[in-house]
């Protein structure tokens, strides 16, 4: 009851958050410049065909109007159309959420293993591998994913021809091509996470052997292994998971630039595109799926914190 309790009241608090995200979207796409009913009609229009335009669009009702319209739409579960091709954006959000899926999921996944594996050798054996972590810390925090996107595409994909420079394959066509195209994008929004997660489980599993139990179960006797494995990996846990939530919503954010590198049809590139066309309802509706999962992955942090820590559930 504690944990529904816990996920009932971090659902309806989303709840605001949904709507000052899309109401403070709608603000600040009204004042980039641009014009989508000019860029349809074109320059050489007449007057009159660019007023009608704005008309069909309902773009010369007020802001305000604008925004409820869109917000009444919503509440019947219709994003409405695009701009310019005129396709429903539930169907062109769905077709590629995906790409940005597969990207993210398989990104978290690399991060996450190798991350906890190099920050818990680091800790066990010390020297070398220390100065490893340091330096991957350093780098992964200094460059930037699509300048190393740019690298691991001259290297992999034109030098050594292992893989595709750009593009994706949809799973259900070839996994094989799959997971081809999607091995240098993966690498290359994982470096920093990796350096990040490495780092930090490095530090908290040290930090946890630091403390009295430890020390005594270790006047008692124990195994270092065993301590490592029963009680330092469960106390050292609770930092780790609060950084893997912080770099799944940060490789959200990166993903744009890594799908605008390789060409990869996701959510992200899409963005990138709506708003610099000003295509409202397509960068409204993104932004709502995009803070939906922010969303959740707050939703499973918390549920993660309440299986780790008792207190939690109970709080």
């Amino acid at each position: 009851m504690a944990i529904l309790r816990l996920v009932a009241r971090r659902l309806l608090s989303s709840i605001p958050l949904l709507f000052l995200v899309s109401a403070l979207t709608f603000v600040l796409v009204s004042l980039v410049p641009g014009d989508p009913a000019r860029t349809i009609v074109g320059q050489h229009a007449t007057v009159e065909q660019y007023e009608a335009v704005r008309q069909q669009l309902g773009l010369d009702d007020a802001l305000p109007v604008q925004y409820g319209h869109w917000l009444a739409r919503v509440f019947h579960g219709d994003l409405g159309s695009s701009l310019f091709s005129g396709e429903a954006v539930t169907d062109v959000l769905g077709s590629r959420v995906p790409v940005s899926l597969s990207l993210i999921t398989a990104g978290t996944l690399v991060s996450g293993l190798l991350g906890v594996a190099l920050g818990l050798m680091s800790a066990r054996r010390g020297g070398f591998l220390v100065k490893v972590v340091d330096g991957l810390s350093l780098i992964g925090l200094a460059v930037p994913a699509f300048w190393f996107a740019l690298v691991l595409i001259a290297v992999g994909a034109v030098k050594l021809r292992w893989f595709p420079v750009t593009g994706y394959v949809p799973l259900a066509d070839d996994p094989g091509e799959w997971a081809r195209s999607l091995v240098l994008p993966v690498l290359s929004l994982s470096l920093s996470a990796v350096a990040i997660i490495a780092k930090q489980t490095r530090d908290a599993v040290l930090d946890t052997f630091g403390r009295d139990f430890i020390r005594v179960m270790e006047a008692n006797g124990f195994s270092r292994r065993s301590i490592l494995y029963r009680h330092v990996l469960r106390n050292a846990a609770l930092p780790v998971v609060t950084v893997l939530g912080v770099v799944l919503v940060s490789l959200l954010a990166a993903s744009v630039f890594v799908e605008t590198v390789f060409a990869m049809p996701g959510l992200g590139s899409l963005t990138q595109q709506a708003t610099v066309q000003h295509d409202i309802p397509v960068i409204q509706g993104a932004v709502l799926y995009i803070t939906g999962f922010v969303v959740i992955v707050n939703l499973l942090v918390d549920l993660a914190y309440g299986r780790l820590d008792p207190r939690v559930r109970t709080s």
